[in-house]
């Protein structure tokens, strides 16, 4: 597949501090401090939580930006205090500090922001549809890209991919989990959180299901509908080529790595 004709595939996992990680992921002996240096090398994204839980300094964006490659990129996880709110509509303060906290110190490596939504949060079509005209199409001029994690039923809407795709905002392909999944393609990019790695599976999942994931994020790459996926509509025809973001997630979170390396091979 050429790369005019795919979008970029990147790989990775939900943060990078996780101790037992240490001595199976990261090797023995290896400085806590350098376990970004050494995480980023070996995978080609990482979701960043901190984000989700509190604001974070410009000085550790900068610090993060530097730590990794140069084609390396990070997802952040939006404030939970925008997202867990009654009306959504009166999210934007939290959305203008979190935007002016510092993130663009991570320059060319800010990759999309995922909006994450309790499991108990309904969609109303006029309270989102307010809440994603909050969401900054740039900032200092770079361009930004935009993600909710919806984990209600009532988000299997088309009024919602209607209005996601009118915003150009990704829907998570959520995967392996009790979450509903909504696999239509809503924005220009692809963003899937798989959450079935398995404590008996050193790679975190059997080789099949490991290739069933390689050859979805292909299909994405290339602008297509993968068949076997969940969709709210009819699987849309081929579109353009789309970026893909896809993080390996929960299940047995000691095995993500092993399982992220492997998906990435099988890409390459």
């Amino acid at each position: 597949m050429s790369a005019e004709k795919s979008g970029k595939i990147r790989i990775g996992i939900g943060g990078w501090t996780y101790e037992p990680w240490r001595g199976s992921f990261y090797p023995d002996k290896l400085p806590q401090k350098r376990e970004l240096e050494y995480a980023s090398r070996h995978l080609t994204s990482i979701e960043i939580n901190g984000t989700y839980y509190g604001s974070q300094k410009p000085e550790s964006f900068a610090k993060w930006r530097a730590e990794t490659p140069d084609d390396f990129v990070f997802s952040l996880k939006a404030p939970r205090f925008a997202t867990n709110r009654r009306v959504l509509a009166e999210a934007g303060e939290t959305i203008e500090r979190f935007f002016a906290s510092g993130v663009t110190e991570l320059g060319d490596k800010l990759g999309p922001i995922n909006w994450q939504f309790m499991a108990t949060k309904k969609f109303d079509p006029d309270d989102f549809g307010a809440f994603l005209k909050l969401l900054p199409k740039s900032l200092e001029g770079r361009a930004l890209r935009h993600v909710v994690e919806v984990r209600h039923d009532s988000f299997r809407s088309p009024d919602f991919i209607a209005l996601a795709r009118a915003h150009d905002v990704a829907t998570v392909i959520a995967a392996d989990s009790d979450f509903p999944q909504i696999a239509d393609p809503t924005a220009s990019f692809v963003y899937a959180r798989i959450m079935g790695a398995q404590e008996g599976e050193g790679l975190g999942y059997p080789a099949k299901a490991l290739d069933h994931w390689a050859q979805t994020a292909k299909a994405w790459a290339a602008g297509q509908a993968p068949a076997g996926l969940d969709y709210v509509g009819a699987a849309p025809a081929s579109g353009p080529p789309r970026d893909v973001f896809l993080y390996v997630i929960s299940g047995y979170k000691a095995h993500n790595p092993a399982a992220a390396m492997a998906l990435i091979e099988r890409v390459g």
